[in-house]
């Protein structure tokens, strides 16, 4: 019965894409070619559209942040709302998608290795944070388990978009917590003006003898259609690390259970381990991506479709000390193809139809040494349409469906979490319409989930029904100020209810409870952005308080040898305070020097007082920037305070503070350019670990890393 509605639901899907294709021609004689496409957001008055150079767009539009997301060009109901592109995305560019963002007001990684990294929102991860492409999930298993790398590779990514707030539940109940959405060009995003456009990017650094290199070609196949190829290669060695690569407190027990082993080897090999500096063993990482995608362009319409292949093979750090006798690592495989489709509908009700699609087809296997040890496969799609509606006066909006499937299977010794078939469909809405001075807007979503092991004969469904109600404000001064309400709901995921064994990888006994409750939240959130004089202000306050929260908690038990890890549930609450002010110092047209503060702190806990684990500290960002036309210099510290706030069994993290500098010259700029930068990164070699990540007492980050990259687009 699941599959027939599988398939029924995939039928229905295509023939969106379908009807796109048969009404592209008609919609294309009766509009100007110039037309705007549905979704994109114009300069606003007074302003001239930038050039197509993408190293430069953080000041597009006098700093205007322009989502690209279907549904959420209007910012008030996502409150902090970040974009990252051009000079800053390559500054930050990493193999995961979590350590390029980890600088961003209210972000940090999981930094489970440098293979495997996935961001935290808010001091939310794993099943509360949605990675997209271009607004589709990424459909791996990177919300499984933090050792899984995302299937994302940000070398060829245009741009990343972090999304946070109350509207983001338009993307499943899983953005409780936020959604990050790369935006790639695998299918083309407009019509080229050349026969042919070339994109590029080299890099290399010394801390991991990285060498990595994308590069990507557009060609235009006359007026209406335009084909893309892309690929990517990385290849890194072992991490350097500065001084121990333990944490003092693993260090202590490697040495005290060496005085206290009777086998003169053991003990050898423990001190040896306790000593061990400046690397991070079984590290490295090797990545390859290629994807070939074409679009047809008719007017403001567009329907387009991509195939790709992303692999990745990375060495998982082991616990010092553990029962594992050879090292892991991870080989993973996905074929992923990738549809989508714009409709222009006129003047009407409607403005244009958007519809995006995704299917995925992923292996990871778990090696121990040279045997697999265990292999997870997941078969899945996505499917999601939005309605997009002309502005009648003060009122605007979108309405939408999305359908999501997978099909998740394990295999091997460590097969933790049972085969299982997960299914959901929403439709969701996001309306706004202007009273007096005041703006509404108006969120909704309502998720029939289904969760299914057919291995263990359970399955159970369940109905969750989100809202959010935004007020805001904006004075002739350009501040924009408001207040949003909130109400999610989240099922718990297979992974959740359903695992039950050994993960070598993550060297933890998982238990899961198949009785878990629905997940209920209330939110509350104030934000301000806009113009405070010469500064650029964006700073958002807030709070959840959950019902029934689940979350993975040390027990103190072993089994197997390993400490046991069980999801329970609680109450619990969230209290949050994000921003980042940019102010310009000295601007004298050819020369600008900016600066810029960001900063995020977060308490999270049950309702008894007790920290929940693994959530950031307060963190501070602090940069200058020289702007030229040709040359951008950057100097930033990078601090994060200690976290003393400790859930049980869960260890402390010390403070530490990253000295970063950098130089961009751009000997060329407009649609021909090239950006060359030179980095120095943790210049004096802190000690710095995540209180976010699982491994952070035996995986540091990085040390000293000298890097150069060069980016160009012609």
């Amino acid at each position: 019965m699941l599959y027939r509605k599988v398939i029924g639901l995939a039928g229905s899907s295509a023939s969106l894409f379908v009807l796109s294709a048969l009404c592209l021609p008609a919609v294309a004689a009766a509009q100007d070619t110039s037309a705007d496409q549905p979704g994109a957001t114009a300069p606003a008055a007074g302003q001239e559209k930038p050039e197509d150079d993408f190293h430069d767009r953080r000041n597009d539009y006098d700093g205007e942040i322009v989502v690209t997301a279907v549904g959420l060009t209007q910012l008030d109901v996502l409150a902090g709302t970040s974009v990252m592109e051009g000079v800053e995305l390559q500054r930050s560019l990493d193999g995961q998608v979590g350590e390029v963002l980890a600088k961003l007001p209210g972000v940090t990684a999981t930094s489970f290795s440098p293979g495997a990294s996935r961001p935290v929102l808010r001091g939310f991860s794993g099943e509360r944070v949605r990675v997209l492409v271009d607004g589709i999930g990424a459909i791996d298993v990177s919300n499984t388990s933090a050792d899984h790398a995302v299937s994302i590779d940000p070398l060829t990514a245009e741009r990343i978009e972090v999304l946070r707030g109350p509207a983001v539940m338009l993307y499943g109940s899983q953005a409780i917590g936020g959604a990050v959405n790369v935006i790639d060009k695998r299918i083309p995003l407009r019509p080229l003006k050349e026969a042919i456009h070339v994109d590029a990017l080299l890099g290399a650094d010394t801390a991991s003898n990285k060498l990595e290199g994308g590069a990507s070609a557009d060609f235009r196949l006359g007026d209406a259609f335009a084909f893309h190829i892309d690929g990517s290669y990385r290849n890194t060695d072992d991490l350097d690390v500065p001084g121990y690569t333990y944490a003092p407190s693993l260090r202590a027990e490697l040495l005290a259970a060496a005085d206290q082993s009777t086998d003169p080897a053991q003990a050898a090999e423990l001190r040896d381990a306790a000593g061990l500096r400046g690397v991070l063993p079984n590290s490295a990482t090797e990545t390859f991506s290629a994807n070939a995608g074409f679009a047809f362009f008719a007017g403001g319409s567009n329907l387009g479709a991509a195939i790709g292949v992303y692999d990745t093979a990375y060495g998982v750090p082991g616990r010092p000390g553990a029962d594992a006798e050879e090292d892991v690592s991870i080989d993973l495989h996905q074929f992923r193809a990738d549809m989508r489709g714009e409709l222009a509908l006129g003047d009407g009700f409607f403005k244009g139809l958007q519809t995006r699609f995704g299917y995925s087809n992923y292996t990871h296997t778990e090696f121990e040494g040279e045997d697999v040890g265990t292999t997870f496969d997941v078969k899945g799609f996505e499917a999601r349409a939005a309605l997009e509606q002309n502005r009648r006066g003060t009122w605007n909006g979108s309405v939408g469906m999305q359908y999501y499937f997978r099909d998740f299977a394990a295999e091997g010794d460590e097969a933790y979490i049972a085969p299982n078939l997960t299914s959901q469909l929403a439709v969701f809405a996001l309306q706004e319409v202007g009273i007096g001075p005041v703006q509404v807007e108006l969120a909704g979503r309502y998720e029939h989930g289904r969760v299914e092991s057919q291995a263990l004969g359970i399955a159970r469904s369940f109905n969750s029904l989100s809202g959010a109600v935004s007020l805001a404000h904006e004075t002739q001064s350009g501040l924009r100020f408001g207040v949003t309400g909130s109400h999610a709901e989240r099922a718990p995921s297979a992974e959740e209810m359903f695992s039950n064994g050994p993960h070598i990888a993550t060297q933890a006994f998982e238990v899961g409870d198949p009785d878990l409750a629905k997940e209920r939240a209330l939110g509350a959130e104030a934000f301000v952005r806009g113009k405070i004089g010469l500064a650029s202000v964006n700073v958002a306050v807030f709070k959840s308080w959950f019902k029934d929260y689940i979350y993975l908690d040390e027990t103190g038990l072993e089994e197997d040898g390993l400490p046991v890890f069980q999801y329970l549930q609680s109450d619990a609450s969230y209290f949050g305070v994000e921003g980042e002010i940019s102010l310009p110092l000295v601007d004298s047209g050819p020369f600008r020097l900016l600066a810029d503060i960001r900063g995020d702190y977060i308490k999270a806990e049950l309702d008894d007082g007790t920290p929940l684990p693994r959530i950031p500290p307060l963190s501070l960002l602090g940069a200058l920037e020289a702007q030229t036309d040709r040359l951008d210099l950057r100097a930033e510290v990078q601090w994060s305070d200690s976290q003393r706030n400790l859930a049980a069994f869960e260890t402390p993290t010390d403070s530490f503070t990253f000295v970063n500098a950098s130089v961009a010259w751009k000997p060329l700029r407009g649609e021909d350019n090239l950006t060359i930068m030179l980095q120095a990164d943790n210049i004096f070699d802190a000690t710095g670990r995540r209180h976010a990540s699982f491994t952070k007492d035996f995986v540091p980050l990085a040390g000293r890393n000298f890097k150069i990259s060069a980016r160009a687009s012609f």
